[in-house]
C-alpha cells in the first residue's frame, strides 16, 4: 500500500506542496480580478484569502501529520477541486479565469491519480459550482476585461513551470530508482559482486569481443578450499564472512575493466580483458597470497586457501561456455592436484602450465 508514514505517501504529499503554494497563491489574483466588479461580500474576501494563502500550508500539515498521507493528500486534491468549482460559480463563469482555474486544477489531477482521480475531481468541481450558486445564484459573465486577462497571465505561466519542475525531479529520482534496481538484479546480495546470471551475460560479450577483435583476455574461476568445513567448525555466519572477505580481496586487486562475481555458493569467477596468461596468473598468484595471509584475530585458528583455474582466450574456442570449461578444468585440476594454488588450462597455444603451487 501507498498509505504510510514514512515512505511514498509522505512524498507525494512533499511534491504537491510547492505546485499548491504557488498554484493557489497566483490564481487569487485570477479569482480577485473576476470577482471585483461583482461586490461580494466580506466574508466572500476573507475566504478567498484563506483558500489562496493558508490553505496550501494547512492542507500540507494536515496530509503530512495524518496516519494515511497518500489518502490526506487526495483528498485535499478533491478539496482543491472543489474551491476550484466553488470560484468559477462565484465569478459568475467568466471565461478566461475558470478556464485557468479549473484546467490547473484537472492538471493536478491528472498528475496524481490519472483518470480516476480526475473523474472524481470532476465531480468535487461540480459540487463547488452547485453550492457557489446556492449562495449566490446564477450568473454568467462573458466579458473579461483587460485586468482579467492580465491577472491569469502569473497563472498561465508560473504554475506550468512549478508543475514541469516537480515533475522532472520525479522523473530524476524514478530514473535514479531504476539504476539502483538494475543494479540490485545484477549484483549478489552478499558480496556485492557480479551474479551468476550476469557475469554469465558479460561473458558472451567479452567472448564476441575476443572473438571479432582476437582480443586478449583470461578468465579465472576461484574456489575456497575446504569451505564445507569452515562452515561445519566456526558456523555459517563465518563462512559468509570468509566469502565477503574474498569478494573485499578482489575488489581492491583488480583492475576497473576487470569483471568479478560469484558464480555460485564457494565459487567465484572473473573476466580479465587485455590480459594474457602469464599476467593473469601473476596476478592471481597475488590475491592467493593476500587471502593466505589473512588471519581473524578473533580466530586465529581460521586459515583460507584458494584454488584457482585459468583459461586464456584462443582462437580454437567455439564458444564461451568451451572457454569457462577450460577454466573449470584448470580449477579442477588445481584442487586435484592438491589445492592452494593456480593452475592454467592446457589449449591450442600450448602444453599444459602448472604454474604458481605453494
Amino acid at each position: 500500500m501507498i498509505d504510510n508514514r514514512s515512505g511514498k505517501g509522505l512524498s507525494f504529499v512533499r511534491r504537491i506542496y510547492l505546485p499548491r503554494t504557488i498554484g493557489m497563491g497566483i490564481g487569487l489574483f485570477s479569482v480577485m480580478a473576476a470577482l471585483a466588479p461583482l461586490q461580494p461580500p466580506t466574508w466572500v474576501w476573507l475566504l478567498m484569502l484563506f483558500n489562496g494563502l493558508a490553505w496550501p500550508h494547512l492542507a500540507y500539515q494536515w496530509a503530512i501529520r495524518s496516519p494515511a498521507p497518500y489518502r490526506a493528500e487526495q483528498r485535499n486534491l478533491l478539496l482543491d477541486s472543489l474551491s476550484g468549482g466553488f470560484w468559477a460559480a462565484a465569478i459568475h463563469f467568466n471565461p478566461l479565469p475558470t478556464v485557468t482555474i479549473l484546467s490547473m486544477m484537472t492538471m493536478n489531477n491528472v498528475a496524481a491519480g490519472g483518470k480516476r482521480m480526475v473523474l472524481r475531481g470532476l465531480l468535487a468541481q461540480l459540487t463547488g459550482m452547485l453550492l457557489a450558486m446556492a449562495l449566490f445564484g446564477p450568473g454568467l459573465q462573458l466579458q473579461a476585461t483587460a485586468l482579467q486577462v492580465y491577472a491569469c497571465l502569473p497563472m498561465l505561466t508560473l504554475y506550468p513551470l512549478a508543475l514541469g519542475w516537480v515533475c522532472y525531479q520525479l522523473a530524476i529520482k524514478l530514473a535514479d530508482h531504476k539504476r539502483r534496481l538494475s543494479a540490485l538484479s545484477r549484483t549478489d546480495s552478499l558480496t556485492g559482486l557480479l551474479n551468476h546470471g550476469s557475469w554469465k551475460d558479460l561473458l558472451l560479450l567479452r567472448f564476441q569481443i575476443c572473438h571479432q577483435q582476437q582480443a586478449p583476455a583470461v578468465i579465472a574461476l576461484i574456489d575456497i578450499d575446504h569451505f564445507k568445513t569452515i562452515n561445519d567448525t566456526f558456523g555459517h555466519v563465518v563462512g559468509d564472512c570468509v566469502l565477503r572477505q574474498l569478494s573485499h580481496e578482489l575488489k581492491r586487486v583488480l583492475r576497473d575493466d576487470d569483471l568479478a562475481g560469484r558464480y555460485g555458493g564457494d565459487e567465484f569467477c572473473l573476466i580479465l580483458p587485455a590480459t594474457d596468461q602469464d599476467q593473469a596468473g601473476v596476478a592471481m598468484e597475488r590475491l592467493r597470497e593476500q587471502v593466505s595471509a589473512y588471519r581473524n584475530p578473533q580466530l586465529p585458528e581460521l586459515r583460507i586457501s584458494l584454488s584457482i583455474g585459468l583459461s586464456a582466450y584462443h582462437p580454437g574456442l567455439k564458444t564461451p561456455e568451451q572457454w569457462l570449461e577450460d577454466a573449470d578444468k584448470a580449477l579442477y585440476t588445481a584442487k586435484h592436484q592438491g589445492r592452494n594454488q593456480v593452475n592454467v588450462a592446457r589449449n591450442e597455444a600450448g602444453p599444459l602450465k602448472l604454474a604458481y603451487p605453494d
